[in-house]
């Protein structure tokens, strides 16, 4: 019995000793805020993990003094010349769901610790395949994924608690900027789109997606509007205006597979195409194709096509203002201001109503409509 109860105060002891060892859950030390800010830039998900210290008072003495110049001993740790750690505490880390070019040279996907050799005239950004470590104090130049400079900026404002914005975005770029004190350090992340783009049209045409003619349409449709990946848009128009999955009677479908052909040149098939397709399409898809005629100024076939229209359904507001872009276009401004003056007590609601007499002023000064 009693090797039992010393076997058990034993164990008992260990137990208490593994619980010791575990934290429990507190505020970060030093007051620091823990923060996580992203951002999607074009199809790339950005992401930056990170502590925000404050300035506390100590405005003036933050950077090249509180955060040191270049490299330095921070006396612990094994790195003997370490960048500031961009932040406090743990790792500031940054990841990227696709490549991107950083201040215009590349970087793979993936996760990064971030960290800034600061300098007054040119910051050194370095991005770490070694991204798990505590801070800089193990920085490894050897581990660098990337390095670049940008110049620091002075603000007139001053930021309290260390943050990363994302600013100046567009489709395919943004700069983040981290902003602390009266300082910003800015960088630019540029995505490939394009090639992001595609590769997620032919990912998602494999999955259930892949199933609705809607989907091959909408990426051959994205291909046209971006003139780029034209022949493979082409089979994707091809599946899209098949009998599988129901797009052989979508006039869209045919539309867009015309668009593709004249993008590779293939200028009398798009338009054979289309006149096979025409009786597929309501009065409003008519008259759509028949403006998309004008913009490519092609006239003569845009009258046609209104014509047409306006033969299977006359006294129509939007036939008859077919007949008035189409007339127009071909420089028939008599016949056009006739259907315009038709079709003006048609119109559904004021703003067309004005778009007509708009159209009725320019065609008794003999201009064209359309522009």
């Amino acid at each position: 019995m009693k090797r039992l109860f010393t076997l058990i105060c034993l164990v008992s002891i260990h137990y208490l000793d593994l619980f010791a060892q575990i934290p429990l859950t507190t505020l970060p030390s030093g007051g620091n805020k823990i923060a996580t800010v992203s951002e999607q830039v074009g199809l790339t998900e950005v992401k930056i993990e990170y502590s925000r210290p404050g300035v506390k008072g100590r405005e003036g003495k933050i950077w090249g003094q509180l955060i040191h110049n270049g490299f330095a001993d921070l006396g612990f740790g094994n790195s003997k010349s370490a960048p500031w750690r961009a932040g406090a505490n743990e790792n500031t880390t940054i990841s990227f769901s696709n490549d991107v070019l950083v201040e215009g040279k590349k970087l793979p996907a993936g996760k990064y610790g971030f960290f800034i050799a600061y300098d007054s005239s040119a910051c050194t950004l370095i991005f770490s395949k070694n991204s798990s470590s505590w801070g800089s104090f193990f920085y490894n130049e050897s581990e660098d994924a990337l390095r670049v400079q940008v110049v620091p900026q002075k603000s007139e404002k001053s930021v309290e608690w260390l943050k990363f914005e994302f600013i100046d975005q567009t489709d395919d770029a943004a700069t983040i900027v981290l902003q602390w004190e009266k300082l910003q350090i800015p960088f630019k992340v540029q995505t490939d789109y394009i090639k992001d783009q595609i590769a997620l049209f032919r990912n998602e045409l494999r999955s259930s997606r892949g199933f609705l003619w809607e989907s091959w349409n909408e990426a051959a449709q994205w291909c046209v509007q971006h003139n780029t990946n034209l022949n493979e848009a082409l089979m994707w128009a091809d599946t899209a205006t098949s009998r599988n999955f129901g797009g052989d009677k979508s006039f869209q479908a045919w539309t867009t597979k015309s668009q593709v052909l004249q993008k590779l040149n293939r200028n009398q098939e798009a338009a054979d195409l289309m006149k096979k397709a025409l009786p597929m399409a309501n009065m409003f898809e008519v008259h759509q194709y028949g403006k998309q005629l004008i913009g490519m100024k092609m006239y003569q076939d845009a009258f046609d096509v209104f014509k047409l229209n306006y033969e299977k359904y006359p006294k129509e507001f939007t036939t008859l203002v077919g007949m008035v872009r189409g007339s127009s276009a071909i420089g028939d401004y008599t016949n056009a201001l006739k259907f315009a003056n038709q079709a003006l007590p048609l119109a559904p609601d004021p703003a067309n109503k004005i778009n007509v007499e708009t159209m009725i002023k320019k065609l008794k000064e003999k201009k064209d409509v359309n522009k």
